[in-house]
């Protein structure tokens, strides 16, 4: 029931299908299933899916992304190496992946090394940045344009405030967010679920802020500008044929930001990223298929006008092997 009145923890299948039929008119209109991989040519498949991180980093310069280093699956000498050079704590996650599944907060080698033990795929090891505010601030782009700042979303996570007398886990156990999101039967909470918080403490509960692991996003449109446009205008236009997408990152404040000045670019998804500040929790349902039929059309426009410019759109042979692969590594990842 509590899952059933929050729309913004509906299964992606169920959210989504009445948009699928606008993908579908959208699919005629182009007269191919797979246009929008001409949306970023220089990202694979466009950035919907199944594209490498470690390959969207070498677009984006050094100075805006944290150290960031690819292992292979199970390469503990490497990736043992590369966890003293980046520095504990740090974040491992998949170099193909999404919706936070295997991204991890290691504190030590032997957090590394359980992980490089049990995960199944290729992953990168990234630099912990330290910025107070996480953002997901999407960006679109007409070529041969300027382009504009048309979502923000900004992430508060998930957290248990203590009144001395309650266990974590009871805590946690009064919050809906949390019976939605958090395993409370996890390694980690068997550690911490018993603990009880001084009266006003904040205990951090999930470091990583991905929507479904219980952070909860808060709509930051008001904060776009000119000044805010023109900053992403800069960083878009040194990122070599990108148009449409989301980049996630950290930085000291909005303020800095504006003066492209103590920030990181933590990832950067294509044609797949949602805009984010629709799970505002109270956000109007109907105001979020608006918001994502609005991405979907300049989606659209951008392939065409790319088209025309000579990036063409994935045959269905082409396209199908890649869902085909992709569906193949998904349960490879464990995803459900």
């Amino acid at each position: 029931m509590i899952r059933l009145k929050n729309w913004e923890y509906w299964p992606f299948s169920i959210l989504y299908f009445p948009v699928f039929f606008y993908f579908g008119w959208l699919a005629l209109k182009h007269r191919s299933f797979f246009f929008f991989t001409a949306s970023n040519p220089s990202i694979e498949f466009g950035g919907m899916f199944g594209e490498k991180k470690s390959d969207i980093f070498e677009l984006i310069p050094d100075e805006w992304i944290p150290e960031t280093k690819l292992v292979s699956k199970g390469d503990l000498e490497r990736a043992s190496y590369l966890g003293e050079q980046i520095g504990f704590p740090l974040i491992a996650k998949p170099d193909i992946g999404e919706r936070g599944i295997w991204v991890s907060k290691l504190y030590n080698q032997q957090d590394l090394q359980k992980y490089v033990r049990g995960c199944p795929v290729d992953f990168l090891l990234q630099e912990l940045i330290d910025l107070p505010l996480e953002l997901g601030v999407f960006f679109v782009k007409y070529p041969g344009e300027k382009g504009q700042v048309s979502s923000i979303v900004r992430k508060s996570f998930m957290t248990v405030t203590g009144d001395g007398k309650t266990t974590i886990r009871v805590l946690l156990e009064k919050d809906e967010r949390a019976l939605m999101t958090t395993d409370l039967e996890s390694d980690h909470m068997k550690l911490i679920g018993s603990n009880i918080p001084k009266m006003g403490e904040k205990v951090l509960i999930e470091p990583i802020g991905n929507h479904c692991r219980g952070t909860k996003f808060l709509n930051d449109n008001h904060e776009i500008d000119e000044a805010l446009n023109a900053v992403f205008n800069n960083i878009s236009d040194r990122i070599p044929d990108f148009y449409f997408g989301r980049y996630d990152l950290k930085c000291k404040s909005y303020e800095d930001l504006r003066e492209l000045k103590n920030f990181k670019i933590l990832e950067l998804n294509g044609a797949g990223a949602e805009p984010g500040h629709i799970y505002q929790p109270g956000y109007s349902l109907m105001q979020a298929y608006r918001d994502i039929l609005w991405h979907l059309r300049v989606l659209s426009d951008i392939c065409r006008l790319n088209r025309k410019m000579g990036h063409s759109y994935w045959s269905f042979k082409q396209g199908f092997k890649k869902w085909k692969a992709h569906q193949e590594y998904n349960r490879l990842l464990g995803k459900s």
